[in-house]
């Protein structure tokens, strides 16, 4: 497929990213729209019958993604699918970037021999997040394993890590790990100038001015993150809990929008 060819199914695969937290379409508090569904929008609207699946489960692992939902993409035989997977292996305490990049080539392997585009993510540089330093080296490890993934099968590349426009905290919601409606709609624009599908709008329009929050505030902000967000994931992992335990995807089959 050339890049701006004929796109009749695009399958979208990877975890929370993906699915589309924290965008929720109007009126359906657990059912989210995110920057894929957005996307989609913009390639129906050039190809009219757009055939749209979206396997992403927030949570998963990488393995649990090349496992669950690579295979079905493999039966749909996509024109194009984007692959974001890793982000949650690299926050977890042990994580190995090498071994996960093994099992993701496998994934980008499968996915390209059935003459689909497959479009790669790198992870977005965590230092420009209050809460991701500690994680930056194997994050940057991993994301250069991908970018050679990407060489090696022919890939074009969303390029998360340099970014800075979404260092911006009205780009993130405020659990501080997923993007906020506006983030996701900027990143949808982003993707649409990777695939080649051209769009209205510019993912790297100024933000309006932002007063500086005073330091109790931001204290405030740290504590009911803490509790309300940090507290209970640290609880999931100590008992070997999963947020998509028992989550099916959203959009399991390719449909029309």
């Amino acid at each position: 497929m050339s890049e701006l060819g004929r796109i009749g199914t695009y399958v979208a695969l990877g975890d929370s990213f993906t699915e589309g937290l924290n965008d929720p379409y109007p009126g359906q508090d657990d059912v989210f729209r995110g920057w894929a569904d957005r996307l989609a929008e913009h390639i129906a609207a050039l190809n009219p019958g757009l055939r749209y699946a979206n396997l992403a489960v927030r949570g998963k692992l990488v393995r649990q993604i090349v496992e669950d939902q690579v295979p079905i993409a493999v039966g749909l035989s996509p024109d194009l699918v984007t692959l974001c997977a890793g982000g949650n292996d690299m926050i977890r305490p042990g994580a190995d970037p090498d071994a996960a990049a093994v099992v993701f080539d496998d994934a980008v392997r499968r996915l390209r021999a059935t003459g689909s585009r497959v479009v790669v993510f790198t992870g977005f540089d965590p230092r420009g997040l209050r809460s991701g330093g500690r994680i930056r080296g194997k994050a940057a490890t991993y994301n250069m394993h991908l970018r050679a993934i990407a060489d090696r099968r022919g890939c074009p590349v969303v390029d998360l890590w340099p970014l800075r426009v979404f260092h911006d905290p009205r780009a993130w919601y405020e659990d501080r790990l997923h993007l906020s409606p506006e983030g996701h709609r900027r990143m949808a624009l982003y993707v649409a100038g990777v695939v080649g599908i051209p769009v209205e709008g510019d993912w790297r329009e100024p933000w309006p001015p932002l007063d500086p929050a005073d330091w109790l505030t931001m204290r405030r902000e740290d504590v009911h993150w803490a509790r309300t967000y940090l507290l209970p994931w640290i609880g999931r992992r100590a008992t070997g809990r999963s947020s998509g335990d028992g989550r099916g995807p959203k959009r399991p089959t390719a449909l029309p929008l």
